[in-house]
């Protein structure tokens, strides 16, 4: 099946729908007659209703999703709804079924509301500069509430004459608003009417913040209204320049506000108090600075502060200190699972039906310090180690979805249903495959997830049945635009007394010797296509890798610790002592027997032609043997009565405690967007450069890291790159400009189009 929706015209070309039709998609159409609405699947009816049902309308496009028939924009488009709202049905089906999708009229029940006694008291707050935030928590309700309730009350600031400061008269310069002290001032001047177009009260969609200065090299004054608690953040002043250091950056603006990390943290963290550098030049900072490859805060002593503030539109960057007090006051609203997962939902919303395969991997971020933390095998270093287990969910393209960190290192089998939980609250009942490698082996487990509407994709663990020579067959394809070629066998397996039917697809290597069974209960697949979805689990080996190296994923930005679980079970101690004891005296007792065996086998017959001689003549030996037989069969006693794992607090005597999780989790999120936003250049650019697959990330950070020139007209920010270092990389990044022109973004925090474009001059 496509999948672009057919338009009406291009199914009935000439004459478009027939009369009360609306199409769908190339198999799925809308009929309506009589007051009757009918939905046909490939000539089959799915649903029908009365026109006006808006109950059983929901069920109706819900139904289409889920099963896979068609797509949001699709359905929202015949439907006549917004995607939003189709968006909005899907949740309510998944929470509480059909019930959820019938609403009655009028205000929905169990929501608090705003009772009319306490209109007087919003006000009053309202009046002494009380934040809405802090209002609607003494009242009980939403903010979004108590602002309606304001807007409906008509409530104005108060204008306090004890605060003067000058006005500025309104200026040409685009860059330069109308002054005014932002809404959330215990005091506000109301502004004159300023001709900039760029930053004003509101947009419409957001409340852009408001500067009193006109000089983009000097921000005193809004430094100044921050320091006395009256400037949420600094309002973006740009200023012209011609090769700016790494201004190309600034490409990657367009990706990052698709993905929705400006609008997702305004809703959750709101505001971070009064301060110059506020929410959004935090976000904007960070991701910046991930895609600079500046990988840790302390690195910004090595930069200069008035380069970086130039591509944030301040006077210079956040400094260390700084950066580390305001991703601190991030970690203190404890939100950043709430952020991680709506970021991934809204992920998920962009790649729509595109996940059909997930891949699940945990990552082992080895810890150097002096506290005591759990260990866990560091597959890439062979050795046990302190450290912390991150399980990371990646798409079929290796681009991650959302990270979680594990308790304890908590190993793969343990882990899986948790993370499947948080995927299914993602992407709703539909059915996918996960694919794991042999950490996550447990036939039980498999039958959980099976029931669970998974599908598994791994390799399988443990020995296994080798499989013939003559049962393997060459298997050929092209699968995304790869020649694929393998040698495979396929045939079906039992586990758990034949209660659980698989699927192995065996690959034998070149040279006929190793051969690699694969276990997946997608029966549907070809088995070349099973062996190439489970090779393709190199992808998220390597982005491990490129984080580690380009990123720093394993850097420690935080080095507190928080209180652990003194109940949480480890491996006893005491328990692993008696193991090293009986292993020495299993090797004592297999020395004696071979010592015996040497005697034995140099026995001279002719003067012990017995046994019995031979055992009184070896008296001393066999009397030892008995021993030790004895020592190691007490030893495996003890050992059965003793508890294999024990709470951790009566292991050791000091606090048991584990690493701040928080702010880790928090830059691990901003890591991952700016790698999303990477792979989508590199995505926007392929069509144009035909080594992408080998070069692609190497002409995004060559792009991204070069100087640019910045211009300022009435309502655009253009910016022009500097040429590539060869005519057909240029002309790569020329195409990728226009690419990204067409979203016509706008800078955070201002009423700037973002324009892109690429010098003709190599100078």
């Amino acid at each position: 099946m496509k999948k672009n929706s057919a338009r009406a015209d291009e199914l009935f070309p000439g004459v478009g729908a027939p009369h009360g039709c609306a199409v769908v998609n190339e198999r799925c159409l809308l009929r309506t007659e009589g007051g009757h609405r009918v939905v046909l699947v490939s000539g089959l009816v799915l649903a029908q209703y009365e026109v006006g049902d808006t109950c059983s309308e929901a069920l109706a496009m819900v139904s289409l999703i889920d099963q896979g028939l068609a797509a949001q924009h699709e359905v929202a488009r015949a439907f006549g709804r917004s995607p939003r709202t189709v968006r909005r049905h899907q949740r309510r089906f998944a929470k509480g079924g059909l019930p959820a999708l019938g609403r009655g009229a009028g205000y929905p029940r169990g929501r608090p509301r705003v009772p009319e006694t306490r209109e007087r008291l919003v006000n009053r707050l309202k009046a002494e500069g009380v934040a809405t935030r802090a209002i609607a928590r003494k009242a009980g309700v939403t903010e979004k509430a108590i602002r309606k309730l304001l807007r409906r009350l008509g409530w104005k600031p108060a204008v306090v004459p004890q605060l003067e400061l000058p006005l500025v008269e309104a200026s040409a310069d685009p860059n330069v608003s109308a002054p005014c002290v932002p809404a959330t001032a215990a005091a506000a001047v109301a502004p004159s009417a300023g001709a900039d177009p760029n930053l004003s009260a509101s947009t419409g969609e957001e409340e852009l913040p408001l500067t009193w200065d006109t000089d983009p090299t000097d921000r005193s004054l809004d430094r100044l209204l921050a320091c006395i608690g009256m400037l949420d953040d600094a309002a973006p002043l740009f200023r012209e320049g011609e090769g700016v250091p790494r201004a190309g950056v600034l490409l990657a603006l367009p990706a990052l506000v698709k993905s929705g990390v400006f609008d997702i943290a305004r809703d959750i963290y709101g505001t971070i108090g009064p301060a110059f550098y506020g929410l959004r030049t935090t976000l904007t900072a960070t991701l910046l600075m991930a895609l600079l490859r500046i990988k840790r805060p302390e690195a910004l002593k090595e930069h200069s502060p008035v380069d970086l503030g130039r591509l944030l539109g301040l006077d210079r960057a956040p400094e260390v200190k700084t950066l580390r007090r305001k991703l601190s006051r991030l970690a203190s609203f404890g939100q950043a699972a709430v952020f991680g997962r709506a970021l991934a939902s809204r992920r998920v919303a962009t790649l729509g039906e595109a996940l059909g395969f997930l891949y699940v991997d945990g990552h082992v971020r080895v810890y150097h310090g002096r506290h005591a933390l759990p260990k866990t095998h560091v597959a890439r270093m062979r050795l046990a180690m302190p450290a912390t287990s991150d399980y990371w969910v990646n798409d079929a393209k290796g681009d991650p979805l959302f990270v979680i960190t594990a308790q304890a290192n908590a190993g793969m089998v343990k882990m899986l249903p948790l993370v499947l939980g948080e995927v299914r609250g993602l992407v709703g009942q539909r059915r996918l495959t996960i694919v794991f490698d042999r950490g996550g082996w447990s036939p039980k487990l498999f039958q959980k997830l099976l029931a669970d509407g998974f599908d598994i994709l791994t390799y399988r663990k443990g020995r296994f049945t080798r499989v013939p020579r003559s049962a393997f067959s060459r298997h050929r394809a092209v699968l995304n635009g790869e020649a694929i070629d393998y040698l495979l066998a396929d045939r079906k397996v039992r586990f758990l007394d034949g209660a659980l039917k698989l699927r192995q697809v065996t690959r034998l290597s070149d040279n006929d010797k190793h051969q690699t069974p694969i276990i997946t209960s997608r029966f549907d697949l070809r088995a070349v296509e099973v062996a190439y979805r489970m090779f393709k689990r190199w992808r998220q080996e390597n982005f491990f890798k490129y984080l580690r190296e380009e990123y720093a994923l394993d850097a420690l930005v935080d080095y507190r610790v928080e209180p652990d679980d003194p109940m949480r079970e480890v491996p006893n101690p005491r328990r692993r002592a008696l193991d090293d004891t009986l292993r020495e005296a299993r090797a004592e007792l297999a020395r004696l027997r071979a010592q015996y065996g040497d005697a034995a086998f140099a026995n001279p017959e002719r003067l012990r032609r017995t046994m019995r001689g031979f055992k009184n003549a070896n008296a001393k030996v066999g009397d030892s043997i008995w021993r030790a037989i004895h020592r190691v069969r007490e030893l495996e006693v003890q050992r059965a009565r003793m508890p294999a794992r024990v709470p951790v607090r009566q292991v050791t005597d000091m606090p048991v405690v584990k690493l701040s999780a928080e702010r880790k989790h928090l830059t691990n999120l901003f890591k991952m967007v700016a790698f999303q936003s990477e792979s989508d250049l590199v995505r926007l650019v392929a069509p144009h450069y035909r080594r992408v697959d080998d070069e692609g990330r190497t002409l995004i950070q060559s792009a991204l890291n070069g100087a640019a020139n910045i211009a300022l007209t009435k309502d655009e920010l253009r910016i022009t790159l500097a040429p590539l270092s060869s005519p057909h990389r240029t002309r790569a990044l020329r195409a990728l400009c226009d690419e990204v022109n067409r979203a016509k973004t706008r800078f955070p925090g201002t009423r700037l189009t973002l324009r892109y474009a690429v010098s003709n001059d190599p100078s």
